[in-house]
């Protein structure tokens, strides 16, 4: 068993693709997952997996959340070593001292992320980036709503990443590292 955490994009945020975070683990535990737990109302999960394949559990997910809700989220998924290792990594360490202007964002897929490597080259200050595979760290200093750097995330995606800011990955990690008292 692999434990993994699913990162819903734009689940629950204004009026759109709202879910219920307890009909959201109903729908990852019809997919024959255990110690299904969500964390925050904004579409991120911890579960236990019997193969972590990452693009075939995103491409679960979406579906299953398709069928009964109606809409996609694309999702992408990490395991939790994943996770420790993309806290672990942070190339921008100066930026973990102001958790909600620092984001990671996963891409469900390498080659989405690729895209978007040649946005690490350039010079954002007072923003930052860094991408490491399919993460990318920013530091956004005015706040996500007026990044240039995370527009051009998004632009170099198509959309197919999502983020969370530095406090909420910590809240993952915390969840998936826990054991079962």
């Amino acid at each position: 068993m692999a434990t993994c955490i699913a990162l819903l994009r734009g689940v629950n945020v204004g009026k759109a693709k709202r879910i219920a975070m307890a009909d959201l683990r109903s729908v990852i535990e019809s997919l024959g997952h255990t110690r299904v737990r969500t964390v925050l109302n904004s579409g991120n999960v911890v579960f236990d997996a019997s193969r972590a394949n990452a693009g075939k559990l995103s491409q679960a997910i979406d579906a299953a959340i398709e069928k009964q809700f109606g809409f996609t989220a694309r999702v992408s998924v990490i395991t939790a070593q994943e996770l420790d290792a993309i806290i672990g990594k942070n190339p921008l360490s100066r930026a973990a001292k102001e958790p909600a202007r620092f984001l990671i964002a996963i891409a469900a897929t390498d080659a989405a992320m690729a895209k978007a490597k040649p946005l690490a080259a350039q010079r954002w200050a007072p923003e930052a980036l860094a991408i490491e595979g399919r993460v990318a760290y920013l530091y956004c200093a005015n706040g996500l709503i007026e990044s240039k750097v995370w527009k051009a995330i998004e632009r170099a995606t198509d959309g197919g990443a999502t983020a969370r800011n530095w406090a909420t990955m910590l809240k993952l990690q915390a969840v998936a590292d826990a054991k079962d008292e």
